[in-house]
């Protein structure tokens, strides 16, 4: 999973947001969140659909199964 973390911290730091910032706006802990971006968690279904609306691309993109962003 790592191409989902590498992913992610690339999307959040294109927005300008903080890990703690994310972490709100997930309803998760910090640590929740950078252990998404760490790759040594991975977010459940809501959560994974959740960054995907956030970020504006496909679950897949975020996944790493495609390199379209929309």
């Amino acid at each position: 999973m790592i191409k989902f973390a590498e992913r992610l911290r690339e999307l959040r730091k294109e927005r300008h947001v903080t890990q703690k910032g994310m972490g709100e706006i997930l309803g998760v802990q910090l640590r929740s969140y950078q252990c998404y971006e760490s790759g040594d968690r991975r977010p459940d279904y809501e959560k994974l659909v959740a960054l995907a609306d956030y970020f504006g691309v496909t679950t897949d993109y975020l996944l790493g199964r495609s390199d379209v962003r929309g």
